[in-house]
């Protein structure tokens, strides 16, 4: 993955949901204007650099001992390019030491799996744009992300080896709605399981339909999978739903396969009376 060196950071961080809003509000009005050039947030200090990271889904970090090096420019100019990542930078020393950059590093940090990936001073010295913005693309996870082929890198990378696809054209009328209730539901599994959108209505995901033996026919679904093993399991629904979806991850860490308990059922000889 292009020279990157992955680093696990494991802190949580406690803070009040007041003050994770008050973060996110001040990155909303960073800008002057819906044409105004988009600028990474300054991180002056620790709890500043600790209260906007773990407000965002994912956040990319400049850390940069040396504000005057190529990689900055290159650093401010995907802001525009990402627009659902937020971006901060700091050249504090304290923010650096804290994160355990030791030179210059770009960061980015995931709030689904806890993850802290950089990009260390051997790379940043010959980055440009196109190999950033792919370190970017191809590692931003979110509580639920759409499964695309940047994506599918990242998915396989991380340290949380059970997946859980919602399989469903994003043309439906029930999308919205579906999408609203299995992020609550992702939320109840973060750190545990990764909550994937695969969109049914494009023709290049039929592939991964027909890997978990569903028809389109048997759409919308569950099917949750275990890189480790190749365990998997699937579940038709009508609906999305909180519960539903609760229920399944739970059978499913506890061992017990729907899918096995229905091919048991097509054997079984249906005895007439």
């Amino acid at each position: 993955m292009e020279a990157a060196q992955f680093t696990c950071l494991f802190l949580l961080f406690l803070l009040t949901c007041h003050r994770a809003q008050e973060v996110a509000e001040e990155v909303e009005n960073s800008s002057d204007g819906p044409g105004a050039a988009q600028e990474p947030v300054w991180l002056p200090d620790v709890p500043a650099a600790m209260e906007y990271i773990t407000a965002a889904e994912v956040a990319v970090i400049g850390f940069f001992q040396d504000l005057e090096i190529p990689a900055v420019p290159i650093f401010r100019s995907m802001v525009q390019k990402h627009q659902d990542v937020s971006f901060g930078i700091s050249n504090d020393s304290e923010v650096l030491s804290h994160y355990s950059i030791t030179g210059n590093s770009i960061s980015l940090f995931r709030l689904v799996d806890n993850e802290q990936l950089d990009l260390e001073d051997e790379v940043i010295e010959s980055i440009d744009a196109t190999k950033l913005s792919h370190f970017i693309e191809i590692n931003s996870l979110y509580l639920v992300t759409e499964y695309n082929p940047a994506t599918v890198i990242g998915l396989f990378n991380s340290k949380i080896q059970i997946h859980l696809l919602l399989m469903m054209n994003k043309a439906s009328p029930e999308y919205g709605e579906s999408l609203h209730r299995y992020k609550r539901a992702a939320r109840l599994f973060q750190g545990k399981i990764l909550f994937i959108l695969v969109d049914s209505g494009m023709k290049e995901n039929g592939k991964v339909i027909s890997f978990f033996k569903l028809k389109k026919s048997q759409l919308p679904a569950l099917a949750i999978y275990q890189t480790v093993d190749d365990q998997w399991d699937t579940l038709p629904i009508a609906e999305v739903s909180v519960e539903d979806v609760q229920n399944f991850c739970d059978g499913f860490l506890q061992g017990k396969l729907l899918r096995e308990t229905r091919e048991s059922e097509e054997k079984t000889p249906k005895v007439e009376l």
